[in-house]
């Protein structure tokens, strides 16, 4: 064999192996996605078709200063607007109360306070470090059994997937980004897609939330469930 084939042979076997990994990487996420739509038919609405519920569920996102950024502003104004249909009686912000970003919990309760909402039917959960995390405390802390969750359209499906596996009732209910920027948005949708193979993973896990809380009834005591 030439000293020239070696190298050749070596590099084309490098190669291949990279083509197997990114094949093996992009079947993962279609599996996952697949999984998603699958797990998620027909429990997507928009507010005006969204079913009644005792409680939306806001899942957390970046803030600046102190004020919710545009993808968690939009989350925000889907519950509002839910309040203001008479489709929710309570509003649980799950976010993470000592994120990079800032307070997550402090911004959006001070958002829905701003924007009319009784702070009274507003529940605070300080440690929902990610969507998985959010389910499993949703139902174990704060007894929810039945609710509506709120995010952009492809995170949304994912939320309602993780809660449903943890046999909650959950339908999920789109919110918008007004005027997010293109470069936002396709990064937002990037990440979300590789979120779903780790949700799968979480899922089959069956771990607990990096915070295990003890069940508290302040949801109960508002929504008189």
């Amino acid at each position: 064999m030439s000293t020239e084939s070696k190298p050749r042979s070596v590099a084309g076997r490098l190669v291949r192996a990279l083509c197997a990994l990114v094949a093996a990487l992009v079947a993962i996420i279609a599996a996952s996605a697949g999984w998603v739509a699958y797990a998620t038919a027909g429990k997507v609405y928009d507010v005006d078709d969204a079913p009644d519920a005792p409680v939306a569920i806001v899942l957390g996102a970046q803030v600046r200063d102190g004020k919710p950024m545009r993808f968690l502003a939009g989350r925000l104004d889907t519950a509002i607007a839910l309040m203001a249909a008479g489709k929710i009686k309570a509003i649980l912000v799950s976010g993470d109360a000592d994120g990079n970003s800032g307070n997550e919990i402090e911004a959006m309760t001070g958002y829905l306070i701003e924007h009319g909402i009784d702070p009274e039917v507003i529940i605070g959960d300080d440690h929902g470090i990610d969507t998985y995390d959010t389910c499993a405390r949703a139902k174990e802390t704060f007894g929810v059994e039945r609710g509506l969750i709120i995010s952009q359209r492809l995170h949304v499906s994912r939320a309602v997937a993780l809660c449903e596996d943890m046999d909650l009732e959950i339908d999920g209910v789109t919110a918008e980004c007004i005027d997010c920027n293109t470069l936002a948005v396709v990064r937002n949708y990037a990440r979300e897609l590789l979120a779903r193979p780790k949700a799968v993973l979480d899922l089959w896990s069956g771990r607990d939330p990096v915070i295990v809380s003890p069940p508290v009834d302040s949801l109960s005591v508002v929504t008189g469930r």
